[in-house]
């Protein structure tokens, strides 16, 4: 195989000089012609000049070596003129060896628009000659010569060669063709002009750098594989023992796998813990059961998959209950339709407990239960101690809006079930009278111990929560928060409602909302919902971006404006999983389809309905609540009567009965603080017993001598 081009402009000078030594200096001189003429066509001008010089040199060499040889002088004087031959050919070599190189790999940039921009700004700006007036060019004559472009999705850069004619020096600096260009200094990279000719420099400008990888530090771990088994499953892990396999991974914040353990259920898993071992918010993972225990599916998002939500005017058709007792609520996390049941088949109703604070989507919860009892023709008995409250409120059956109303629904509530108890002394499902929800709103403001119901509105939820679910009553309550003050310090409600039905676990204030220790609730333990957050990551640009022209007055909410809705549902022997309520895009109550409102049965209780809710069901100390049907119609048609705290504001022979001390109250002061089993004020006592501060205390002094009692900071106790 012959000799590249390149190879003979390189190397052909110092043949042609050893040719003229040997053979005579007119063959090497034609020698040196013919080879110019053959090879050097479409030479660059500085590859040719060098050729041409250096074969000059060396051919006069080699006429001067034979005549020293051919006059009989010594042969070392004629081999002393090899010297400037092979500098010649040397210096050629230095020359060409910057600006012939292999031929890259990308394609020349020809007559491509890329070469085109840059050589006319290089045209421009560097070298001319054309010249926009008041500007100085940065070097006339300094072409951009063997320009290639190498353009690619994450890079794009040419390289060239700076040229300027024989005996001139490229004055072209870095940092000029970095101006020209608008790119830092860094992406352009000139030759050393030790190494080259100072009339042709090399030249590679990155205009666009591809992106740099991480540094990664040796045995870190990086795929979600690897983390997992770094962090997740270690014995301190969120899910000791298991191993990830992954499902779909699209980049470090959006892939889904199966979490397997080996022949062991997974058993509960802590999402904080797990959100903590893999440096994410617990807001970004999702686990979803799957039939084996051995096995969950884990989800992890960089955009939540329920910030667009679902519309209500969407699913219509889904918000009736179904044949199994279910309706929709909202979606999951995976796109599944999220139900909860209100009804099970053969053998009564089911509760829900919902836990929001403000502004976490809690009202519309209670809207759309109201609007899926009243598509399902299922009687509604609605107390709401906050009035006004509820949008939905004319779909129920009975309504008690403000805090006493609300009070008297609980007690029509209650009278119902005893009704029901005495007509069906054998349960049987379906019965001929209607399904019944009991809607309970802001429960705590009627069962915290400083509601004025607090007694009465704890017992009868109570009883409702044990012995409705037989009777086709369900209790829906909702709370703000799910510690137990919030339900009267209870622990059978909260159990009841679990037990009988599902949850719905959405955002709470900070501090209020961790399911842990006594707030800790099966198949949601370790879930924070103070750690759920209010809005939706670029909420605050959006809002920077609003219209400030006026107020639109027919603008609505929009799912991405906030988080409301977002939250766990727990349903009767599963796992709490992320969901999203429907969205409100119309008002529930427009989606009645015409229909009214479904009534409670004809029955002694729903006749006696006025009186019944405003008759206190518990005796003068706050306790034995009412027992039978008889004993209820009785007390009802009786007329109201004053409860023990009215009483002893309104009757002054009341109070002096207790004044004299006609009533012995230490064993109930006792019985109280053990009942209770909570510290309280000595006012908070005289409250609860319907007497006067003024007695109390120095009874509870007597107890206190007789160690029966406790106080610390004025808060009394049983000892």
């Amino acid at each position: 195989m012959g000799p590249t081009r390149a190879q003979f402009i390189q190397y052909a000078p110092a043949a042609l000089a050893v040719g003229a030594l040997t053979v005579g200096p007119w063959s090497a001189l034609a020698a040196a012609a013919a080879g110019a003429g053959a090879w050097a066509v479409g030479a660059s001008v500085p590859a040719l000049r060098s050729l041409i010089a250096c074969g000059i040199t060396a051919t006069g060499s080699g006429i001067a070596a034979h005549q020293l040889l051919a006059s009989g002088m010594d042969p070392l004087f004629a081999l002393g003129l090899a010297v400037p031959a092979g500098a010649a050919a040397l210096a050629h070599h230095r020359n060409t060896a910057g600006y012939l190189p292999a031929l890259p790999a990308t394609a020349s940039a020809g007559d491509s628009s890329q070469g085109q921009v840059i050589t006319a700004w290089w045209t421009e700006f560097i070298c001319g000659p054309t010249q926009t007036e008041g500007r100085k060019l940065i070097q006339p004559g300094a072409t951009l010569a063997h320009l290639t472009v190498d353009v690619g999705d994450d890079h794009m850069s040419f390289t060239g060669i700076v040229t300027l004619p024989q005996g001139q020096q490229v004055r072209v600096k870095a940092a000029d063709i970095a101006s020209v260009y608008g790119v830092p200094v860094s992406q352009v990279e000139m030759g050393d002009p030790k190494h080259y000719a100072p009339n042709a420099l090399p030249v590679t400008v990155h205009l666009k750098m591809p992106s740099a990888a991480p540094a990664i530090v040796a045995g870190t771990p990086t795929s979600p594989e690897e983390l997992w088994a770094a962090h997740v499953a270690v014995p301190d892990g969120a899910m000791p023992g298991t191993t990830l396999t992954l499902t779909r991974y699209t980049g470090p914040l959006d892939w889904e796998g199966i979490a397997t353990r080996d022949r062991k259920a997974i058993g509960t898993v802590n999402l904080d813990d797990l959100a903590a071992n893999l440096a994410l918010s617990s807001i970004q993972i999702a686990l979803a059961r799957t039939d084996k225990p051995s096995q969950v599916g884990v989800r992890v998002m960089k955009e939540h998959a329920l910030m667009h939500g679902t519309m209500l005017s969407t699913v219509v058709d889904e918000l009736a209950m179904d044949s199994r007792g279910y309706v929709r609520l909202g979606t999951y996390i995976d796109g599944q339709a999220a139900l909860v049941p209100l009804a099970q088949p053969g053998s009564g109703a089911r509760h829900l407990y919902l836990v929001g604070g403000s502004r976490s989507g809690k009202s519309g919860v209670l809207e759309q239960v109201l609007l899926s009892a009243h598509r399902s023709r299922i009687a509604v008995i609605l107390a709401s101690p906050q009035a006004g409250t509820i949008a939905g409120a004319d779909l129920a059956a009975h309504c008690g809006d403000g805090l006493d109303e609300a009070m008297g629904a609980l007690r029509l509530a209650y009278a119902l079930m005893l009704d029901r108890e005495a007509r069906y002394r054998t349960p049987s499902f379906p019965f001929t009278d209607p399904l019944v929800l009991v809607v309970i709103d802001e429960a705590h403001m009627l069962l915290s111990v400083a509601s004025p119901y607090h007694a009465e509105a704890k017992a009868i939820v109570e009883q409702l929560t044990r012995r409705s679910l037989k009777r086709g009553i369900g209790v829906v309550l909702a709370t703000q928060t799910p510690l137990a003050e919030d339900l009267g310090n209870s622990t059978i409600i909260r159990s009841q409602l679990l037990i009988g039905g599902g949850a719905v676990f959405l955002r709470c204030a900070k501090g209020q909302g961790s399911l842990v220790g006594a707030n800790a609730v099966q198949g949601a333990e370790g879930i924070d919902l103070s750690m759920i957050p209010d809005s939706w990551p670029g909420q605050a640009q959006r809002v920077a971006d609003r219209d400030m022209s006026g107020l639109d007055t027919e603008a609505s909410a929009d799912p991405e404006d906030g988080t409301f809705g977002l939250g766990y549902l727990l349903t009767p022997g599963s796992q709490a999983v992320q969901f999203r309520s429907l969205h409100l895009d119309v008002a529930p109550a427009s989606l009645a389809a015409g229909l009214p409102a479904v009534a409670v049965e004809d029955c002694e209780a729903g006749r006696l309905r006025e009186a019944i809710t405003h008759t206190p069901m518990v005796d003068q100390r706050g306790k034995n609540l009412v027992g039978s049907l008889a004993d209820l119609l009785t007390k009802a048609q009786q007329g109201p009567a004053a409860m023990p705290q009215q009483r002893a504001q309104t009757d002054p022979a009341g109070a002096s009965a207790v004044a004299d001390g006609s009533e012995l109250i230490k064993p109930r002061i006792l019985e109280l603080l053990k009942e209770e089993s909570i510290p309280m004020t000595a006012e908070t006592i005289a409250r609860k017993l319907g007497t006067t501060a003024q007695r109390v205390k120095p009874r509870l002094s007597e107890l206190k001598k007789r160690d029966e009692v406790t106080n610390e900071n004025g808060l009394w106790r049983a000892a």
